[in-house]
């Protein structure tokens, strides 16, 4: 009987672990509570890895060690098979940027948990990224247009444009974008301003060109997948992957969701619609960019940049040093070339 019930327990441990492991393969990728824990792969690493030690621990009491050398199985494939995932998505990732042409297009999201993070701040991290393109979730248009003073004073001019939902508590209601001149002129369409196209919850702001031949803007806010709220969070993330079709688009913000999340929303191998994540592409998608009190490799990357396949992605950069700043999450900055 004993034994039997060793068995159950094994197996049943071995389709947890593998359902953590391979979500999508359950399609428990956006079901509450997977969605919430496969957000930390590197916190599952740990943890399976701690169980592994520990089974094997137990291994050493002769009447159990059959059953806890079973388990101590089940924990070293799943610690090997997380870290596998970590290390194909950017293992510990890259801390630089190659240079920029005339013609790359950098791109940089940050959500500024709202007055945490003083403007002047955003706007020299921006200049000194030379960014062209900059979304801020959870920035007021006031503030936007304060970093954009900034910037400007600093020699690189930029347009403010922002998207809000009056009903959602303090900035968080606001979405603001920054966008260079150079890219041609921007407006925020009209579905984006009334509410009637948008994510759920937290706004969303989809710029379109109205002079010159830059890409469609998109930047995100979906909103956190708590309990009461996972439906609005799938309703979103199915939003934002309408947004990317065959047009030539750029999005980029807090999408609240890892890659794990978006399994299936993807169209043609890309990551959600027609767009793929830059950060996957090189090598830093296994970064977290929240939360920043959390070491880099045990934290969600839930903020991304990506573009259909108009755009190439030459690198990018999770900013780090900035940790202590006020925000929560790390800036996300990716340079892009466009393909012939």
């Amino acid at each position: 009987m004993l034994r039997l019930l060793g068995i159950l327990v094994t197996v049943l441990c071995a389709i947890a672990a593998a359902v953590l492991t391979w979500p999508a393969f359950f399609r428990l990728e956006r079901v509450y509570p997977v969605a919430q824990i496969v957000s930390f792969r590197g916190i599952l690493v740990l943890a399976f890895a701690a169980a592994l030690v520990f089974t094997l621990l137990l291994a050493i009491a002769r009447p159990i060690r059959g059953f806890a050398l079973s388990l101590a199985v089940v924990a070293l494939l799943a610690t090997v098979a997380n870290a596998a995932v970590l290390s194909v998505r950017g293992g510990t990732g890259s801390e630089a940027l190659p240079p920029k042409s005339s013609t790359s297009v950098r791109v940089m999201t940050w959500n500024t948990a709202g007055p945490a993070t003083p403007p002047e701040t955003i706007a020299k991290i921006a200049v000194a990224m030379d960014a062209d393109i900059v979304a801020l979730p959870e920035t007021t248009i006031e503030t936007g247009e304060k970093v954009a003073i900034a910037m400007r004073d600093l020699g690189h001019r930029m347009w403010a444009h922002h998207a809000e939902d009056p009903s959602t508590e303090w900035d968080a209601g606001s979405t603001t974008l920054l966008i260079s001149p150079d890219l041609g002129d921007y407006s925020v369409i009209e579905s984006s301003l009334d509410g009637t196209s948008n994510t759920s919850t937290v706004p969303s702001a989809v710029a379109m060109p109205t002079s010159g031949d830059g890409p469609i803007v998109v930047a995100v806010h979906a909103v956190a997948p708590r309990q009461s709220y996972m439906q609005n969070w799938r309703d979103d993330l199915q939003w934002l992957a309408d947004q990317c079709g065959d047009d030539n688009v750029i999005m980029a913000g807090d999408f609240n969701a890892t890659v794990d999340h978006m399994s299936g929303l993807g169209l043609d191998g890309a990551t959600l619609g027609h767009c793929t994540d830059a950060a996957v592409e090189t090598g830093n998608g296994a970064i977290g960019t929240w939360s920043a009190t959390m070491p880099a490799l045990l934290g969600a990357p839930i903020d991304h940049v990506m573009a259909s396949g108009h755009w190439r992605a030459s690198g990018s950069l999770v900013l780090r040093s900035l940790d202590a700043s006020g925000s929560d999450h790390r800036p996300l900055i990716v340079q892009y070339e466009p393909v012939d």
